[in-house]
């Protein structure tokens, strides 16, 4: 990887204006007081806060660690996210929307960059999605997590772009580290933007052995096998199965829990809300992997009912729903 973004050729953008910036380049970002004298955060992750061009030519912000740190926050935790990317500005016509997440739970860290990592995603009518990376807004450093982050009880690995180095990554030491590694499997033309092929996940010994929890979905799990089963020697390495529930490989075997069946209005980071749940829940040490599935299966299903962040679920309207399906098992 370069340490500057790609510049695409290929995909319609020319040389974004320079307007100022939203977000903050070099400490944490965070709404309310001055985040210097913020607590430090429960839940860290890592990953880039990206723009998905939509078919009719707008923008919105989206990501596993924009997601992941939403559901972690609405959960109660102090959330904080480390990314890269540029904000808040006009990129040829495109209008990149500001990161404003509005929560006084998230602080944020951003690193600069020419531009943000955008998508642009299409939809055969069978549902199957192709991707293109148009703009790619290069590595995070990992270096500049601050100090009082490298402790959080979770820190969440959530590449969706190659933008995090596996070998800076095996010197993290939370409570809990765990990874969604969708991002390690994508591989496009970084010279000229296009469209994203998946690629096997090859993750250093290193960094295997001191992962917690992996999650995958199961398109994923055919190229990330070896190292989700790895995982699961010693941690968790969970396959979700959409529909069908998720299956989890841990030191004790194969479980298994089904999925909560529910109205579905949006898709649209459902697995991140799963993951961040997930997580959230098997850190505490008194709760079981069969528990913390089906955490997750409720956050996400509550997830699903209406469109964006906006319906992310509280902890209090998930024991709701387990408690209903209890009732009428």
């Amino acid at each position: 990887m370069t340490d500057r973004p790609a510049r695409p050729s290929t995909d319609g953008f020319s040389e974004a204006k320079r307007t100022p910036s939203a977000a903050s380049r070099s400490k944490p970002k965070g709404s309310g007081r001055d985040s210097r004298q913020r607590r430090p955060p429960d839940y860290v992750v890592i990953g880039h806060i990206c723009a998905d061009i939509l078919s009719d030519g707008t923008a919105v912000l989206g990501g596993t660690a924009l997601y992941s740190a939403l559901a972690a926050a609405t959960l109660g935790w102090r959330t904080g996210i480390l990314t890269r990317g540029r904000y808040g500005f006009d990129l040829n016509g495109l209008e990149i929307p500001p990161l404003t997440i509005g929560s006084e739970r998230i602080q944020i860290v951003v690193q600069d960059a020419e531009w943000p990592t955008c998508f642009v995603n299409e939809y055969a009518p069978s549902g199957r999605r192709t991707q293109q990376i148009a703009r790619w807004a290069g590595p995070i450093d990992l270096r500049g997590l601050p100090p009082s982050w490298h402790t959080a009880r979770v820190i969440h690995l959530g590449p969706i772009a190659q933008e995090i180095d596996v070998r800076q990554a095996t010197g993290l030491n939370p409570q809990f580290l765990g990874t969604t590694p969708q991002g390690w499997m994508r591989d496009w033309p970084r010279a000229t933007g296009g469209r994203v092929q998946p690629t096997h996940l090859r993750l250093p010994p290193e960094l295997v052995s001191q992962l917690d929890g992996i999650v995958v979905n199961d398109e994923e799990f055919g190229f990330s096998r070896d190292m989700v089963e790895a995982v699961g020697k010693h941690g968790y390495g969970v396959v979700t199965l959409g529909e069908n529930g998720a299956k989890a490989f841990t030191p004790r075997g194969i479980i298994t829990e089904p999925a909560f069946h529910v109205p579905v209005v949006d898709l649209t980071g459902a697995g991140d809300v799963f993951s961040a749940s997930f997580f959230y829940r098997i850190a505490d040490p008194s709760i079981t992997p069969n528990q913390a599935l089906r955490f997750a299966h409720a956050a996400a299903g509550l997830s699903l009912g209406g469109v964006g962040a906006n319906h992310i679920p509280t902890r209090p309207e998930i024991r709701r729903l387990m408690q209903q399906v209890a009732d009428n098992v």
